[in-house]
């Protein structure tokens, strides 16, 4: 089904200030359907293959250490046009420049601890799920 599913996770600070059920209850609401869900803990090496792509970037260390600060709920999601779709309803990376109504602008701290991760493409959705859940734990 590529195209209908995207990853997400709940990041440290969303989960840490009681959110969980609040961003999932949007999520839901807003058409999608949990394929694959479960509240864990990124290790260093987790989050360093993980978030790669950034490793030359000035924050990847702060990244890093506020990723593997907590857990996370990492979440497989299905919709009809599931990446865009989702990247719509999360807002903006900075909260101050997302839209009313969008999980960042409501339960964003800031440009780093932006509450939750969305894919950015079909590809990358299938990446990142793969990363978090074995082909035995998607429905």
């Amino acid at each position: 089904m590529a195209g209908n599913r995207t990853f997400t996770m709940i990041k440290p600070d969303a989960v840490e200030s009681g959110h969980i059920g609040a961003i999932l209850e949007q999520i839901t609401a807003s058409g999608f359907r949990i394929v694959a869900m479960k509240l864990t803990q990124m290790t260093q090496s987790d989050a360093e293959t993980f978030y790669a792509v950034h490793k030359e970037r000035p924050f990847f260390g702060e990244l890093v250490e506020f990723m593997t600060r907590g857990p996370i709920v990492a979440a497989i999601l299905e919709k009809e046009n599931a990446v865009e779709d989702f990247r719509t309803l999360i807002g903006a990376t900075n909260p101050e420049d997302a839209a009313e109504g969008t999980i960042r602008k409501k339960y964003a701290k800031n440009v780093g601890e932006n509450a939750v991760h969305g894919s950015d493409s079909d590809e990358n959705a299938q990446i990142e799920g793969a990363f978090h859940f074995s082909g035995r734990e998607k429905f």
